[in-house]
C-alpha cells in the first residue's frame, strides 16, 4: 500500500472532536491556565467537553455513564485559584467508586441499578486537583482483558482507526483522550492498563510507582497490590502537573517526592535496551523499529544505550498468570459480597469464567506465587544493575483490530492471545516500579506504536524528566493533523 493510499485510508477512518471551542486543542495544563486568567471559564470548559462527547460517542462507544448535570454544577461553584487543575474536564473509570454513579467494573454480572455511596479515596484525590469529571468510561469485564470488549458486543474503538481496539482496560479514557473530548482522564494499570490503551491511542501514560497515589479500595484488599492509579494524557507535560497537583493533596511519606518537573534531566542517563520479551514471542517488526528508534534518539541526545537481558525467573510468567486467575476466581465467587445481592454470575463473560476455573484448578499454588510476587520488587531493583531506565515495546506487536483479542471466543485461545501481546507490561505490576508510555511510533498506515521507559521504585520524577526530553526530540503526532 502506498503512502498515499495509506494516509487517505486512515483519514477517512477517524474520528475526533477538535474543534475552534473552549477546549480547542489545549491540553489539561494550557486549559487550567486559561481558566486561572479567566480567559476561559470552567463552565465553558465543560459545555465543550459534553458537546464534544455528543459528537462522537456514538461512533466511540467510550463512556459508561454520563455526569453532566452534576458536572455543570461543579464547574458553576469550581474557585480557578483553589487548585492546580480546577475546572478541567475529566472521566473517572468504571472501577473506582464514585458517589451518586453505579459502578459496574464494565460487567453485565454486576447490579447497575445500585448508585455508590461514597467516593473512593482516589476519585477524593483526583477531583481535590480540580478535576471535573464528566462521567464515567467504559471497560472491560473486571479489567481482565488489554481491548476494550464485551460479550454483549459492545466495543470501544480507537479515534485513530475505528476498525481497530483502543486498548484495555482503561480503553474509554483513552479513546476519549485521543478524540479531544477531554485532556486528561483517569485510569489504573494492573497488568498494562494505563500504558496499553495510551500506546494504541497515541497517549502519554505512566504507571506510577506503587502508592505513589492513594491506594484504591479494591488493590487494598489484594495480597499483591498491582493495581496503581493514574493518568492518561496527550503531551507529559500534563502528566507533571498531574502528579504535582496530587501531590498537594496526598504525598507518600515512603517515596521521594515527584516535585514539578519542568525540564529533562541534567545528567546523562545509562539506559538498557530490552527488545524481545522474556515471557512472550518475538516482538513484531514495526513495534521493533520504533523502539530501536527510539534508542537512537536517546544516544543523539547524549544518553548511553546498551543491551538489556534482565534475569526475569521462567516462573514469573506462571506466577502471573496464577495470580491474574486467583483474582478472577474472588471476583466470580465473591461477586455477591463485593458487589451487592444482585450479582449475577450467570451473567459473567467466557473470559472471566475461564480465568476463574484456572483459579480454582491452581489455587493449591496460592502460597507460592503469591510468596513470589511480593518478593519482586526487591529482585528487580537489584537486576537493573546500575542502570537509570529501561527502553523497550510496551506491547509485542502494533493494535489488533476489534475481535482479535475478543473475549468470548474459546477461553484458552483467547487468553494465549492477550498474554503473549502483553508480553512487557505485568512485571512493573508485580514489582510496583513506574513505567511510562510514549507515543513516539506509527505503523506504514499512520497508527500510533507506544515505547516504554521504565525505572526503580521511586523514580517516577526520573521517567517524566526523560519523557519530557524525548517529547521535545520527538514531537508526538495529533490526530487533528
Amino acid at each position: 500500500m502506498s503512502s498515499a493510499t495509506s494516509d487517505r485510508t486512515t483519514a477517512a477512518t477517524r474520528v475526533h472532536a477538535f474543534t475552534d471551542d473552549a477546549l480547542a486543542d489545549h491540553d489539561a495544563t494550557a486549559l487550567a491556565e486559561l481558566i486561572r486568567r479567566g480567559e476561559v471559564s470552567p463552565a465553558e470548559a465543560i459545555e465543550a467537553a459534553i458537546a464534544r462527547s455528543e459528537a462522537v460517542e456514538a461512533q466511540l462507544t467510550a463512556l459508561e455513564r454520563t455526569d453532566f448535570e452534576r458536572a455543570r454544577a461543579r464547574a458553576r461553584t469550581a474557585d480557578p485559584a483553589a487548585a492546580d487543575l480546577a475546572g478541567v474536564p475529566t472521566l473517572f473509570k468504571d472501577n473506582v467508586p464514585v458517589a451518586g454513579l453505579p459502578m459496574t467494573v464494565g460487567s453485565r454480572a454486576t447490579p447497575p441499578q445500585l448508585p455508590v455511596r461514597k467516593n473512593g479515596k482516589v476519585v477524593d484525590q483526583l477531583l481535590a486537583t480540580g478535576l471535573v469529571p464528566i462521567g464515567t468510561s467504559r471497560m472491560p469485564e473486571f479489567g481482565w482483558t488489554p481491548t476494550t470488549e464485551r460479550a454483549d458486543g459492545t466495543l470501544t474503538r480507537n479515534p485513530w482507526h475505528t476498525d481497530f481496539s483502543a486498548g484495555g482496560s482503561s480503553g474509554g479514557s483513552a479513546a476519549y483522550v485521543a478524540a479531544g473530548v477531554v485532556p486528561i482522564a483517569h485510569g489504573n494499570d494492573g497488568g498494562g492498563s494505563i500504558r496499553i490503551p495510551a500506546a494504541a491511542c497515541g497517549l502519554v501514560g505512566l504507571k506510577p510507582t506503587r502508592g505513589r497515589l492513594r491506594i484504591g479500595e479494591s488493590s487494598a484488599a489484594m495480597p499483591v497490590r498491582i493495581v496503581s492509579d493514574g493518568v492518561l494524557t496527550r503531551t507529559v507535560r500534563d502528566v507533571a502537573t498531574f502528579y504535582a497537583a496530587a501531590e498537594q493533596v496526598y504525598r507518600p511519606r515512603r517515596l521521594p517526592p515527584v516535585g514539578r518537573v519542568t525540564s529533562p534531566p541534567e545528567k546523562r542517563l545509562r539506559i538498557g535496551l530490552l527488545l524481545d520479551s522474556p515471557v512472550a514471542p518475538p516482538t513484531d517488526a514495526e513495534t521493533r523499529s520504533a523502539t530501536e528508534d527510539l534508542a537512537r534518539t536517546l544516544e543523539s541526545l547524549g544518553h548511553h544505550v546498551e543491551p538489556y537481558d534482565p534475569p526475569i525467573p521462567d516462573s514469573f510468567r506462571e506466577d502471573f498468570i496464577d495470580y491474574w486467575s486467583f483474582l478472577a476466581m474472588t471476583a466470580a465467587d465473591g461477586g455477591p459480597l463485593m458487589f451487592g445481592k444482585g450479582f449475577d454470575k450467570s451473567a459473567l463473560d467466557p473470559m472471566t469464567l475461564g480465568l476463574a476455573g484456572q483459579g480454582r484448578r491452581r489455587v493449591w499454588r496460592a502460597p507460592l506465587f503469591l510468596s513470589r510476587l511480593r518478593a519482586s520488587g526487591l529482585v528487580y531493583d537489584r537486576q537493573l544493575r546500575g542502570l537509570d531506565l529501561v527502553l523497550s515495546p510496551v506491547l509485542t506487536r502494533t493494535t489488533p483490530r476489534l475481535g482479535e483479542l475478543d473475549p468470548n471466543g474459546a477461553f484458552e485461545a483467547a487468553f494465549q492471545k492477550v498474554c503473549d501481546y502483553a508480553g512487557f507490561t505485568p512485571l512493573h505490576n508485580a514489582t510496583g516500579a513506574p513505567a511510562i508510555s510514549l507515543p513516539t511510533g506509527r505503523t506504514s498506515d499512520g497508527r500510533p506504536i507506544g515505547v516504554m521507559l521504565s525505572a526503580a521504585r521511586g523514580a517516577d520524577a526520573l521517567l517524566i524528566q526523560t519523557a519530557l526530553e524525548v517529547e521535545q526530540a520527538v514531537p508526538f503526532a495529533r490526530i487533528q493533523d
